[in-house]
């Protein structure tokens, strides 16, 4: 399998977070990459554009929780909202943000939100140097080229020196950069307001946000029809994308290379909430030692792992507002969140590589008596990985230090899922889970801390058994 088709597929996760319209990163990429022909750059080049295309998002649930804060708003549609104003407009800065504060509160809250979002100094180049410098950071760990992380870094530098999060000015910014801004930007605007209106951008922004010599090869397309029809062709946008991999040899998604790529989405997934750091990994973890203690094979293992690391990235599509919600939930509220095991399934089974455990890792919130979410499966209708993720989810979420309150103990923790013996959580499972926690083996793995990604082999394999598992 192409590592292109892993990635173009997961950028509907991205794109979930970043509050845009689904294929916006497919498209922005189509876009980078045709600017990149005009101007004919080297196969390298348009390697490390492409790339740096797909992954342009990846740092942009590191600002979610921050900017959900301040402003008091759902962080998705704040993001698509101030996507679409120009930063250098000073009037119309203030009066997007007026209207984005504190949304659907009220009048007094709405004022306190937007005092305090401009009292807050370098607001902008703060979320736009996290995200870019997350972003680029997972570019480096996924073993791209420099040239790719390098681009995503400076993003959203202004040819006019001011943007973030540097400064840099006209040739100074990477050309690679500057191509994947206009791309990007333009592609907001063209799906909201049409070619009319994101040519219209785009020339109003030449010289200032733009690169002069992009804008004018973008704009000479204004009459290619065929092109944009192909932009518009949502069914086999993913297919056009993985067409246009450049060089001779396209890259394979190895079973490295795959383990990384899951690592690097569950990094993206518990950034988008302080709540949830290192959830999805300590997950992944524990699933993978329990289901090594009930016998499971080394591909049973391998697939668990990954499993676990996304069963949460469904909810890169849950508002920040809900998630970090220090009160009770609505009830309303709860229906968005009891969403994400349903975008977690949509994701998944999008990616070839990932789809034959989509539904294991999804109904991690399933019980066996039938009264989990959202599906209300029961009894054998829960297969065992689901099971395992089940109750590892539960346990880390207990025993984990949040910012609102320590851990629970081991002792506490096994008294209260015990509770739940035979009707949450299979007792076979948690017999397993139990003896790997009071052996000191789950905490062991907790504390698990090295830069890059852990490797399968090297934490969490699974011990030789007599028995194997099956995924189900």
């Amino acid at each position: 399998m192409r590592l292109a088709e892993v990635i173009s597929a997961l950028t509907y996760a991205l794109d979930l977070t970043e509050g845009q319209r689904p294929g916006h990163t497919l498209r922005t990429t189509l876009i980078a990459l045709r600017l990149s022909e005009d101007l004919g750059l080297d196969a390298e080049s348009r390697a490390a554009l492409y790339y740096a295309s797909l992954l342009k998002d990846s740092g942009c649930s590191s600002n979610a929780a921050r900017m959900s804060a301040l402003f008091g708003s759902d962080d998705q549609a704040l993001k698509r909202s101030m996507r679409l104003v120009d930063w250098h407009d000073r009037w119309r800065l203030a009066m997007r943000t007026a209207k984005s504060c504190g949304i659907g509160l009220d009048p007094l809250s709405r004022i306190k939100h937007f005092l305090q979002v401009a009292r807050t100094p370098s607001l902008t180049r703060e979320i736009i140097q996290t995200r870019c410098e997350r972003g680029a950071q997972i570019a480096h760990v996924l073993g791209f080229p420099t040239a790719t992380g390098e681009a995503i870094l400076h993003v959203d530098e202004h040819w006019c020196g001011l943007g973030h999060p540097v400064g840099l000015a006209g040739n100074d910014i990477p050309l690679l950069s500057r191509i994947l801004l206009l791309a990007q930007t333009f592609e907001a605007y063209w799906i909201e307001h049409g070619v009319r209106g994101a040519t219209e951008m785009a020339r109003a922004r030449r010289g200032t946000w733009f690169d002069p010599a992009l804008v004018d090869r973008l704009l000479s397309w204004k009459s290619d029809q065929v092109w944009w029809d192909r932009l518009t062709d949502i069914v086999h946008l993913e297919q056009q994308v993985i067409a246009l991999e450049p060089g001779l040899t396209p890259m394979v998604a190895t079973p490295e290379r795959l383990d990384r790529i899951a690592f690097a989405f569950a990094a993206v997934i518990d950034a988008k909430t302080p709540y949830t750091a290192r959830h999805s990994t300590n997950v992944a973890r524990y699933a993978v030692r329990i289901m090594g203690a009930l016998g499971a094979d080394a591909q049973t293992s391998r697939d668990v792992l990954r499993a676990g690391l996304l069963h949460d990235i469904g909810k890169l599509g849950v508002s920040n507002r809900i998630l970090d919600k220090p009160a009770k939930l609505t009830d309303e509220e709860f229906v968005e969140v009891r969403k994400h095991p349903t975008w977690t399934l949509e994701i998944l089974r999008h990616v070839q590589a990932f789809e034959h455990f989509a539904d294991a890792a999804a109904q991690h919130h399933e019980r066996l008596d039938g009264r989990g979410y959202p599906w209300r499966l029961s009894g054998e209708q829960v297969g065992t990985m689901a099971r395992v993720l089940a109750v590892s989810d539960v346990y880390e979420a207990l025993t984990a230090n949040r910012p609102y309150r320590e851990g629970l103990t081991v002792p506490a923790v096994v008294g209260i899922m015990s509770r739940d013996r035979g009707t949450a959580f299979d007792p076979h499972v948690l017999d397993a889970a139990i003896a790997l926690a009071e052996g000191g083996v789950l905490a062991e793995l907790a504390e698990v801390t090295e830069n890059g990604f852990e490797a399968l082999q090297h934490h969490g394999a699974p011990p030789p058994a007599a028995r194997t598992v099956r995924a189900a």
